[in-house]
């Protein structure tokens, strides 16, 4: 949760019920028992509530607030095309590797087929550990651009491969650049959101992903009869064309104000918010929103910096270890172990087995048609396109815990009537065709599954349970545990289904009711909590101890003055 989200003026963001909950609580004598809503004319509202706490907006939330501020929409837009890279990737490998010239031109033996794809995973985990690195001593916009290069570059070797050298090559070198968009990207959509459309925005790199997956999936699916390696090596070449538009987009986006505000450049990022915000630069010096933004992001970088432990440190290196190694002392270890593990069992629950494999997967079920086999394993990714949207809405409603457990009992079970069904009818499909569709349904009751709890609730949970100080560095490790076990998942499938494909799904199968029993008894609700009932759940007081502090230099810094004034102006 970010403590600096506001509540909507409208009822139609989804989101909404989370952002009061971490605001920082004022000591102002203006506060009654009421909500007190400061109207600015065209320029947004500020609102003190009853608590203490405050909330502002630049315009109205939902639909309306992305057409209201439709230069950091299409910011956003053009950033998530990282995610799209990222999605791409996934969907078109599991056509690629069932092409007649592809499998004609290289030996494509179970070891090799794993060890190709999961060289990809292997890049991302690098790029993942090496992107934050570069975007806090850089910039974010020359990160995403470094990563294209990169990306394009193995995306190349790919396309024109001749030898086995010539596509792992191409692959790890690809995932480098993978690895670092899909963490460049969200980082710099949620820098630059304005705050009542924030969650809005971020929720177009998990589009973007499946989006990228379906068009990944289908431009193969399209080329496959193409009677030469063209059948693999277009849409190996066409994952290019997006890679050179974001990074020749770079040079035109704005730059993060956080990272200016980080680098101490605070006139930088008073121009920068500006153009994000639709101010002039003298309209922009006047505004007491983006006041108050600006102030909001020097007291982040002031807490981070106190909190970190890098003053103390004799070398900015051991200073970074320090504060790395902080994420697994007693007090961090519950909320680490929650954010390692959500991303452990996103990746064993089988999704990407069948993003990766599907066609392989989908023919040991009995469909040897490769045109049914193909067509029903490119309906994985849309029918989890579609899951996304059911559970933007519903996800603070209905909270994350009862999301995980339903979601991981139906992966069970879905695995295990697969499995049973392979089992029974592996010998003789063709003379029950019913048992052929119901193993379909059970890999589409799966994704439906998947796409409404583990998938997006992966990147949901490690941002709120970390304390702000420590939450780069928890959503860090986090989607490296993601990359890792995605690379462990890459690399042993192909092995797996040549083994058993009925012992497959049992392997997946497990892991989804373990994730039922930890989602149970070790994930706490964090729907809707403010940092101190996040504290409570831990039996901890990190989040308040991070709070106390943030306050006292919000105080100090002359935030809370600002806003004292803010509302005083306006009672008078």
């Amino acid at each position: 949760m970010s403590r600096y989200q506001t509540i909507p003026q409208t009822d139609d963001d989804p989101g909404s019920n989370d952002d009061r909950a971490d605001q920082p609580f004022l000591s102002s004598p203006f506060l009654s028992g009421d909500s007190h809503i400061t109207s600015l004319t065209n320029k947004g509202s500020f609102t003190t509530h009853p608590d203490g706490s405050y909330t502002y907006a630049y315009g109205p939330g939902g639909l309306r607030g992305l057409k209201h501020n439709y230069y950091a929409l299409l910011c956003a837009l053009f950033a998530s095309i990282g995610g799209l890279e990222f999605g791409y990737d996934q969907g078109v490998i599991a056509n690629v590797l069932v092409m007649k010239d592809f499998r004609t031109s290289f030996p494509l033996t179970p070891i090799v087929m794993g060890t190709m794809t999961a060289v990809l995973e292997l890049g991302c985990l690098f790029g993942v550990l090496c992107a934050g690195v570069f975007a806090d001593r850089y910039s974010r916009r020359m990160s995403i651009l470094f990563a294209c290069i990169v990306f394009c570059i193995g995306s190349a070797f790919q396309c024109g491969a001749t030898s086995l050298p010539h596509l792992y090559v191409g692959r790890a070198i690809g995932g480098v650049g993978v690895g670092a968009l899909s963490m460049l990207s969200p980082l710099y959509m949620a820098e630059i959101s304005p705050p009542e459309v924030r969650g809005s925005l971020l929720t177009l790199e998990q589009f973007s992903i499946v989006l990228g997956v379906v068009l990944g999936f289908w431009t193969g699916f399209a080329t496959r009869e193409i009677p030469n390696s063209l059948s693999w090596r277009i849409p190996l070449g066409i994952q290019i064309i997006p890679g050179i538009v974001l990074a020749v987009g770079c040079f035109f986006l704005p730059p993060s104000p956080r990272l200016l505000i980080l680098q101490d450049r605070n006139d930088d990022a008073l121009a920068s918010l500006a153009k994000l915000r639709l101010r002039t630069l003298e309209e922009a010096k006047s505004d007491p929103l983006i006041q108050i933004e600006l102030l909001e992001m020097r007291a982040e970088k002031t807490l981070i910096s106190r909190t970190s432990g890098n003053e103390c440190s004799t070398t900015v290196c051991i200073g970074e270890l320090r504060s790395w190694g902080q994420l697994f002392k007693p007090r961090y270890r519950d909320r680490t172990m929650v954010g390692i593990m959500i991303m452990f069992f996103q990746q064993w629950s089988g999704i990407n087995a069948l993003l990766y494999y599907g066609p392989i997967l989908v023919h040991s079920i009995g469909l040897s048609s490769d045109t049914n086999s193909l067509a029903v394993s490119g309906g994985i990714g849309i029918v989890q396109f579609l899951a996304v949207f059911i559970t933007i809405i519903y996800i603070d409603k209905l909270g994350r815990k009862p999301l995980l457990r339903g979601g991981s009992i139906i992966m069970a079970s879905s695995h295990i009537t697969i499995s049973v069904l392979i089992y029974i009818f592996e010998d003789e499909w063709s003379s029950y065709p019913a048992a052929v569709w119901a193993a379909v349904g059970g890999m589409y009751t799966f994704t439906f599954a998947y796409g409404v709890s583990f998938g997006p609730i992966g990147w949901v949970l490690p941002s709120e349970v970390f304390p702000i100080s420590m939450r780069g560095k928890g959503i860090a490790l986090s989607t490296a545990s993601n990359w890792f076990n995605n690379f462990l998942i890459g690399l042993i499938t192909p092995v797996l289904v040549e083994m058993s494909p009925s012992l497959t799904f049992i392997v997946f199968a497990v892991p989804c009711l373990l994730a039922y029993l930890w989602a149970t008894y070790q994930v706490p609700e964090t729907a809707n909590l403010s940092l101190e009932e996040i504290d409570a759940v831990f039996n901890s007081s990190v989040g308040g101890d991070d709070a106390n502090l943030k306050r006292q230099i919000e105080q100090d810094l002359g935030l809370h003055d600002l806003i004292q004034e803010l509302v005083a102006n306006d009672d008078h």
